[in-house]
Formats: structure tokens, C-alpha cells, sequence
């Protein structure tokens, strides 16, 4: 079984890498629906490597735990970044499902370098894909609505403000 997004963000794609890469984006993305808990230190941005999280729901009800097993793939093709994570739910309803593997790939907007065209697939198996695929689509369509809400600030540094300058003290 397969969701998948596909849509431009606004936010450059450097911005958007950066975004994908990002636990507190992750975290952000699917609030307040999930909160995911690694229970310990969580890096700035993502490397490859491998770290279980604790998933609850309203950040209350357990759902689960969930590898997330991430790779990167940098060289398939020019311009295009695509972060890999084939991971899996371990214990909860997901963990019924196999085969699990998510990309997303980050590209420049055809015609407009300044934005992003992200696409997110998910393929998983298993003998209950069929009875949770309506629910993946539907968490999938909510990726999306956030994504699209968040893009735009991905980049936002703010401004700092001018700060009056040093007396001179030969005055």
C-alpha cells in the first residue's frame, strides 16, 4: 500500500532540507494530534542513524513506539535530496504493518528555484495495510495541511534589533 504527497512548499529548498532534518519541525508538524518522545536528547537535525520514540497520542494516550531508521540519499539524482527513513512501529496498531519505508524528497520548484517541490510517499505491507491504509491517507493529508502551514516560516530568522552604540569616550 502507498500515500503519498506531492505539492510546492513556499520556502526555499535548502530551507525545506533543513525542515525535514529537524526533530522540533517533526514534533511541530504533527502537534497537538501525536507527540513523539524519544525520552532522552534528541539532536539539532537529523544524521543518518537510528533512534526509537514513544508516540501518544494528544500527547496522553499511547499509540506505540516507532524506529525511526533514517538515510540520506544525495546522488540519484542532481538537485534532489531525499531523506529515507525505512524505520518501523514497533509495538501499537502500526507495528501490524511491514515493509515500512518513507521518503521525502526536496527539489527546486520547476520554474521557481526560490520554492520548493517536496514529495512524501509512504509503502508499507502486511496483513493489515488494507484495514490501515484510510487511516494513513488521512494522516497523510494532515502532513500536508501542515507542511503547507509551515513552509513559509522554515526560514524566518528575526530581525534583531539595532542597538544604539557605545559612547565614545574621548567625548
Amino acid at each position: 500500500m502507498r500515500v503519498q504527497l506531492k505539492m510546492i512548499l513556499d520556502c526555499d529548498p535548502f530551507d525545506a532540507w533543513r525542515a525535514v532534518r529537524s526533530p522540533a519541525v517533526l514534533r511541530e508538524l504533527y502537534s497537538p494530534l501525536l507527540e513523539l518522545d524519544p525520552g532522552g536528547p534528541v539532536p539539532t537535525l537529523w544524521e543518518p542513524g537510528s533512534m526509537d520514540v514513544t508516540v501518544r497520542g494528544a500527547g496522553v494516550i499511547p499509540v506505540g513506539r516507532q524506529r525511526i531508521d533514517l538515510d540520506f540519499d544525495l546522488t540519484r539524482m542532481p538537485g534532489v535530496r531525499i531523506l529515507v527513513d525505512s524505520g518501523r512501529p514497533l509495538t501499537g496498531p502500526l507495528s501490524l504493518l511491514e515493509g515500512w519505508r518513507h521518503q521525502m524528497a526536496i527539489a527546486p520548484a520547476p520554474g521557481n528555484p526560490g520554492r520548493t517541490l517536496y514529495r512524501d510517499r509512504l509503502d508499507f505491507g502486511g496483513p493489515a495495510a488494507i484495514a490501515l491504509w484510510m487511516p494513513m491517507w488521512t494522516m497523510w493529508q494532515w502532513r500536508g495541511i501542515r507542511l503547507k502551514e509551515m513552509a513559509p516560516h522554515w526560514a524566518y530568522e528575526p530581525v534583531q534589533p539595532e542597538r544604539d552604540p557605545e559612547p565614545d569616550p574621548a567625548l
